[in-house]
C-alpha cells in the first residue's frame, strides 16, 4: 500500500524547503505526496526576500477538500507564519482522525529570516504539541518553546527533550546540528527511553531545507515501521542527501539538498 502523506507549510519557490522539499523526499521515498499551503515566500538560496500569510479560513478550505475525499496517512506540519494559522490547523487536526502527525517547529530561515510571529509560539506550545505523534525541534526552536537558554551540550538538550515531552506530545527527536563536532547528535526521547542518534558533519553549505526535509521523510515512514525505525532510516536519507548536495550547483547561496541522489 502506497503512504499517503500530506504536508502542512510554505512555499519555497526556489524548490529547496518547504512543500516542495516535502512532495520531493514523499516521492523519494515511496509515498503520494500532498499539500496545504500556509504561506508564499519570495525567496532563493540567497534568503527570503518576503513573506505572505494565506488567510487561515483558505487553509481551511484547502485540507477540507483533501479530507473529505482522501483518506491521510500521514502528516507533516512546517511553517505556520502566525497564531491564526496555528489555530485553524489545529481545529483541523482535532476534527480529523489523521493517525501520524509529524511537526517541524519551523521559526526561522536558514538565513536568518523569521518564519513565525511571536505571538504563534504560544500557540503551538499549547494547541499543537499535544497532537503530535512527534516533534523535531532543532535547539533554537525548542529554547523558544520552553521560554530557556538554548542547550549548548548534549545533556542540556536530553532535559529540555524531556520537558518538551511534558507538554503532551508523544516522542521529541532534538536535533543538534547546531552543537560543533564532528558528529551531529540527535536524541530520540519518549516517555520509555532516551536514544542517541548520530550522524557524521557533512562540510557542506549547502544545507537548505533539510529541517524539512528530515520531518517529511519521517511522516513518509511512519506509515511502515515504528518511530525508532523510522527516524534512523530518515536520518540516513538526509546524510545521503546532504552528502551528494554539492552535486547540484545550485544559485549562489545556500543551496539545496539533492532529494533524488539515488537515481539522479
Amino acid at each position: 500500500m502506497t503512504t499517503l502523506a500530506l504536508t502542512i507549510a510554505g512555499s519555497d519557490p526556489s524548490g529547496g524547503a518547504g512543500i516542495q522539499a516535502d512532495l520531493k523526499t514523499f516521492s523519494a521515498l515511496g509515498a503520494y505526496g500532498m499539500s496545504v499551503i500556509t504561506a508564499l515566500t519570495a525567496q532563493s538560496t540567497q534568503g527570503v526576500d518576503d513573506v505572505f500569510a494565506v488567510p487561515p479560513e483558505f487553509v481551511k478550505a484547502q485540507f477540507a477538500s483533501i479530507i473529505k475525499d482522501i483518506q491521510i496517512d500521514s502528516l507533516k506540519i512546517g511553517m505556520l507564519m502566525n497564531k491564526e494559522i496555528v489555530l485553524a490547523v489545529s481545529e483541523l487536526l482535532k476534527a480529523s482522525s489523521v493517525p501520524i502527525i509529524v511537526l517541524d517547529t519551523v521559526m526561522v530561515a536558514k538565513g536568518g529570516h523569521p518564519l513565525l510571529k511571536t505571538d504563534a509560539v504560544d500557540a503551538i506550545r499549547q494547541r499543537l504539541l499535544p497532537l503530535a505523534t512527534v516533534i523535531t525541534p532543532n535547539l533554537p526552536e525548542a529554547a523558544a518553546l520552553l521560554q530557556c537558554d538554548e542547550a549548548i551540550s548534549e545533556e542540556q538538550m536530553q532535559e529540555q527533550g524531556k520537558a518538551l515531552l511534558q507538554l503532551g506530545c508523544k516522542a521529541v527527536l532534538m536535533k543538534g546540528g547546531h552543537l560543533s563536532g564532528a558528529e551531529s547528535p540527535d536524541y530520540l526521547i519518549t516517555p520509555e527511553q532516551i536514544l542517541r542518534l548520530t550522524a557524521p558533519r557533512i562540510q557542506t553549505t549547502n544545507t537548505h531545507g533539510t529541517g524539512c526535509t528530515l520531518s517529511a521523510a519521517i511522516a513518509a515512514l511512519l506509515p511502515q515501521m515504528p518511530l525508532i525505525e523510522a527516524i534512523k532510516e530518515a536520518k540516513n536519507y538526509l546524510s545521503g542527501a546532504i552528502a551528494h548536495a554539492d552535486d547540484l550547483q545550485i544559485g549562489q547561496g545556500i543551496g539545496p539538498t539533492h532529494h533524488f541522489y539515488q537515481w539522479w
